[in-house]
């Protein structure tokens, strides 16, 4: 039985396995950089410990650091959420040989499963479907072959990649040099490995997972799917379940053709393998993440699943506690950013001197973050996840749009009104999302001005943050002293 836990990460993921921990009665153990010394995940463990260093590297992704405080304090198992080390091979297997619980699946699922190219060739195996392409074995001449073969348009894709890194559309053949190379370059920073797979460009498709549970004892289930369509710069910002375009027929297909993925590495633990599906109804696999995924509390409303706890019960060899797939209402996520929509969707940062979140039915906010707290530009912009529940899509969608009003934020540029345009947009109010709706939408960018009004509501709510908040007390009243919100404002203002 796992009686420790130390969580491997930090933000908001670690917020919610160290609540997970706790409503499970397991000791926690979190770790922290310098600059997280006062997050809030820090304070929600049992036990702290500062990591040595300065950059990710020399902390979070430091595998013998984390060994050596694991085996310090003695804990019974790791979980490390998603990004950092969580789909790191070499750092599952170094905490299995260390004798400690491993929350997540075998190193040769993660081997498998985190080489695009190598997943792609066992789905084929296995008789799922993949998207028309190749796999790549060479530099530069053979992606500009391959391309050639597979047609236009197309995407290149790196083999170690995932968050729309390393990733390129060509859509004729005098861009595939340029976009090869710049392709490469990218996936070797961010991966360390610059081989590049060549996939046919499926136009107006959408983004369907399914989430999968696969036990010790030879169960395997999928809780669905999640519809994550919606995107900017290939990464995921509105996410639902059950997807609109999914009737109970597609929902079988897909669900057996993620089961039968994740059987073809024996896998076990909680994990998701990703689909495209096409206009016509035609699903291709497209990757399986071996982690819990950012989205998965949409799956987690649906169905009443804590899959964090399952993550847990799973690893430490108990029977997971659910039989199969009981979907019930309808579940909205959206990912709030701390980025600019009128500039490319760029990082911001800056102090959040005001984060007032909604209340209500049906709302839930998955953040690691609270008014006071500093953004800065070290980590992924992710703020909150701000996710909502209601018996009906329609009715998911006009609390979500609530929510996203009664959303008051201060001090960093966010992409709050971004999120309530996309919202109240028609397209996706008739679920005709597509992953590349938002460009098709917004060719030029996104751009649409503050209402003139909520300018002195920005004004008075800033005041407010700033002479009532603890610590927080201005050496003058006066509103010229304070920070001009303007730049900076964010959702509406009661």
């Amino acid at each position: 039985m796992i009686r420790r836990l130390l969580v491997a990460n930090r933000g908001e993921i670690a917020c919610r396995i160290l609540r997970a921990c706790r409503e499970a009665n397991i000791e926690t153990v979190a770790i922290f950089a310098p600059d997280d010394a006062n997050s809030l995940f820090t304070e929600m463990a049992d036990i702290t410990v500062a990591l040595d260093g300065e950059t990710i590297g020399d902390t979070y992704l430091d595998i013998e650091q984390i060994l050596s405080i694991a085996r310090h304090f003695k804990v019974d198992a790791i979980h490390p959420g998603y990004g950092f080390l969580s789909e790191r091979s070499e750092f599952a297997e170094a905490v299995m040989n260390a004798g400690i619980i491993w929350v997540g699946p075998s190193v040769e699922a993660i081997d498998l499963m985190g080489d695009k190219m190598t997943a792609r060739k066992t789905m084929k195996n296995a008789g799922v479907p993949v998207i028309p392409g190749e796999e790549i074995e060479g530099g530069i001449d053979a992606i500009v072959m391959a391309s050639k073969r597979v047609g236009f348009p197309l995407l290149l894709k790196a083999s170690a990649g995932g968050g729309g890194k390393g990733m390129r559309a060509v859509h004729s053949e005098d861009q595939i040099q340029s976009a090869a190379q710049s392709a490469q370059r990218e996936a070797l920073k961010a991966f360390g490995d610059d081989r590049i797979y060549v996939e046919r460009l499926l136009a107006g498709s959408r983004h369907i997972e399914i989430q999968i549970l696969a036990d010790q004892h030879g169960s395997t289930i999928h809780l669905g799917e999640r519809e994550c369509s919606v995107q900017r710069r290939h990464q995921k910002v509105f996410e639902e379940s059950p997807s609109i375009a999914v009737n109970d027929t597609l929902r079988e297909a897909m669900g057996e053709a993620a089961i039968n993925a994740a059987k073809a590495v024996d896998y076990v633990g909680a994990g998701t393998v990703e689909f495209l599906l096409s206009a016509n109804g035609e699903f291709f696999f497209l990757e399986m993440n071996t982690r819990i995924q950012v989205e998965h509390p949409v799956t987690e409303m649906v169905t009443g699943v804590d899959l964090v706890r399952e993550q847990i019960r799973i690893a430490q060899g108990q029977r997971m506690s659910i039989k199969g797939c009981q979907m019930r209402g309808h579940a909205i996520e959206v990912r709030l950013y701390a980025e600019d929509p009128k500039n490319n969707f760029l990082p911001a940062t800056g102090k959040l001197l005001c984060f007032q979140p909604p209340e209500g039915p049906g709302i839930r906010l998955d953040t690691g973050f609270r008014e006071g707290d500093e953004v800065t530009p070290n980590y992924d912009p992710m703020l909150s996840k701000l996710i909502v529940w209601a018996p009906s899509r329609e009715e998911a969608l006009a609390r979500m749009r609530c929510a996203l009003e009664d959303f008051v934020v201060l001090g960093c540029i966010t992409n709050i009104t971004f999120l309530r345009a996309l919202c109240l947009h028609a397209d996706v109010i008739a679920g005709r999302t597509t992953t590349d709706m938002v460009e098709a939408i917004w060719p030029d960018g996104w751009d649409e001005e503050v209402p003139s009004d909520m300018i002195e509501l920005a004004y008075l709510a800033t005041y407010a943050s700033h002479s009532m908040g603890a610590n927080r007390q201005l050496s003058s009243g006066t509103i010229s002293e304070i920070p001009t919100p303007f730049e900076n404002l964010s959702g509406r203002f009661p």
